[in-house]
């Protein structure tokens, strides 16, 4: 049976997506943060460096709030026993919500804590370090459960749902996922027509919706009508369980992780809901989806960053006493090639983390890019380092009573959920490509009139003599780093060539040629990761008053993942020109 996509409806479908994209993508301003920055080979160093630090005042709630969270969770958080019964108990939800977890970045006017994204992140970094499934109910609750009424809601909205949401009396789920729309986030297909009458009629049916029996409000993403223009738009909806229409097909959908979290099946039928319930503008929710997610995506990172420094742990004492052939594993440089790249790694997790949540803390505009980058490279490397800890534990792990297995299970979702991670790489290439694409096309179409386009070619001449001989600043203030920034500059620059070269080789071609773009996504990650590890080494050298052994221990660990992270940025690069691309291509052709 052929059932591959006829030449005519895959133009039309990337055509319907690419028209969607720049209409989101003209909505926010084309500045340049240090991600798009990376693929113009320049570096945007304010939004890396100082490294950012909470203040005095709220270094002090989060100690005392961590405190208070690591004692309950201490007293009251099983994960094995989560995962066993499937289910998160009510007093563990309780518990959190009277710790103020459940609100916690919400204004303390509405019941919140008022914390910023980087303090919220430490709480979810604890939380992930423990239980995957319980750090999850709370990222679909908060991080994108209610953050789009926070975010878009009227002031009506807000003061009719916030209160009960924020105390956790009521909780949140966020419904986008459907059978023909998964990280395609524009194929929703369920529809909302309007009556006449001020309301709209939703049809359609939503899947793997986290929390989704359970919550008490859902923002519910469905296709309205374009109003004199034809076709139609993602809109967001507020919708309860209690209208009618509204089905619970499956509340606990059995899983192969993160079993304590309930996740739902629901059908729409003929469910009327208030035009008072749309959230944020009509048309829109497309816009509203993924701004949520970018908040969701960093929270991500935190998790993750948590589960991470667990597996550290884990793999770290096992090395240190379990002994094969007179010798602890410790000591076989097999071994302490995993230890060292999971520390590694989870130093820049944790940096990287930080550094993206301070940019939501700043308002800055446009973090899509960062947010994407996060995500994707903390699942895959903590999905390694599961991995790596699983191994370094041998037979054992493989066993129900060790807490790996339960892990290794719980961390395959994080490469799927809020945006499959081959998506978003293409996404994070597509993104950056796009402005530096623009303005070759500008160049090209100035060329076709040679006399009014000759200042635009001339300044495109003279930036590009200029860019050939210059490399990009990192200012970082220790001596000692001088020469890991001077080679992290180089390869920005070269980045910024390649994606030039990229873009003229392929022109438009560049849309389906994936594998180069996963080498410029992966090459712009690890320069991300690196200016991020740079600014966090430099002011624990300059600033922070860490212990000798402490600070050496991290200066070693960044400089190896510095190392590390460079071989990759090459071989990324390299892989541009020498590469079994076209093999690859036949052996797939006809499977």
């Amino acid at each position: 049976m052929n059932t591959k996509t006829s030449p005519t409806d895959f133009r039309q479908h990337r055509d319907q997506q690419m028209k969607q994209a720049e209409e989101l993508l003209a909505s926010v301003p084309e500045r340049l943060g240090i991600g798009k920055g990376l693929f113009w080979g320049k570096f945007v160093a304010d939004w890396i460096f100082p490294y950012p630090r909470l203040s005095d005042a709220e270094q002090s709630r989060v100690d005392q709030s961590l405190a208070e969270l690591t004692q309950f969770c201490d007293e009251h958080l099983d994960p094995e026993r989560i995962d066993r019964e499937a289910d998160i108990p009510s007093e563990v939800i309780d518990g959190l919500a009277q710790l103020g977890v459940l609100g916690m970045t919400a204004p303390i006017e509405v019941g919140g804590r008022g914390f910023s994204q980087m303090a919220y992140c430490r709480v979810l970094e604890e939380i992930g370090g423990r239980c995957s499934a319980t750090s999850i109910f709370v990222n679909a609750h908060h991080s994108i459960g209610i953050r789009a009424l926070l975010l878009f809601g009227t002031d009506e909205q807000k003061r009719r749902w916030l209160p009960d949401l924020v105390s956790a009396r009521k909780l949140a789920a966020f419904a986008l996922t459907e059978p023909e729309a998964g990280s395609d986030a524009s194929n929703v297909q369920t529809s909302a027509i309007p009556t006449g009458d001020g309301d709209f009629v939703l049809n359609g049916e939503k899947r793997y919706i986290t929390n989704g029996a359970i919550a008490d409000v859902l923002t519910v993403m469905a296709r309205t009508p374009n109003a004199g223009r034809g076709g139609t738009s993602v809109t967001a909806f507020l919708v309860t369980p209690d209208m009618p229409g509204f089905r619970v097909v499956e509340a606990r959908m059995p899983k192969v992780g993160i079993r304590g979290t309930a996740t739902a099946r629901l059908a729409f039928e003929n469910m009327r809901v208030p035009a008072a319930n749309i959230l944020g503008p009509l048309g829109k929710g497309l816009k509203v989806a993924l701004t949520v997610l970018d908040f969701g995506r960093t929270t991500f990172g935190a998790c993750c960053t948590g589960a991470a420094k667990t597996c550290l742990r884990l793999a770290t004492d096992h090395a240190r006493t379990r002994r094969q052939f007179g010798r602890t594993l410790g000591e076989f440089e097999l071994v302490q090639k995993k230890l060292a790249r999971m520390a590694a790694w989870t130093y820049a997790m944790e940096a990287m983390t930080t550094i993206t949540a301070s940019l939501i803390d700043r308002g800055l505009e446009d973090y899509m890019l960062e947010t994407a980058m996060l995500k994707v490279y903390s699942t895959e490397v903590l999905w390694t380092m599961v991995n790596d800890a699983f191994q370094i534990h041998g037979g054992a792990a493989y066993f129900t009573d060790r807490p790996l297995e339960r892990m290794l299970r719980d961390a395959r979702i994080n490469q799927i959920g809020e945006g499959a991670n081959e998506v978003l790489t293409s996404f994070i290439a597509l993104t950056g490509l796009r402005g530096p694409g623009l303005r070759l096309k500008s160049v090209a179409d100035a060329a076709k009139r040679p006399w009014s386009g000759l200042g635009i070619i001339g300044r495109f001449v003279a930036d590009q003599v200029a860019f050939r001989f210059e490399t990009p600043g990192v200012p970082v203030r220790s001596p000692l780093l001088r020469p890991a920034a001077d080679e992290v500059s180089r390869r920005i620059h070269r980045l910024g060539l390649a994606a030039q070269r990229t873009l003229f080789r392929h022109r438009e071609e560049v849309l389906e040629r994936q594998l180069d773009q996963e080498r410029l996504a992966w090459s712009a990650m690890e320069l991300f990761a690196s200016t991020c590890v740079l600014s966090r080494i430099d002011y624990e050298l300059t600033e922070s008053r860490l212990p000798r052994d402490e600070l050496e221990r991290r200066v070693k660990t960044a400089m190896y993942f510095l190392s590390m992270s460079a071989r990759r940025i090459d071989e990324e690069l390299n892989g541009l020109n020498s590469n079994d691309d076209e093999q690859l291509r036949a052996a797939a052709t006809g499977l």
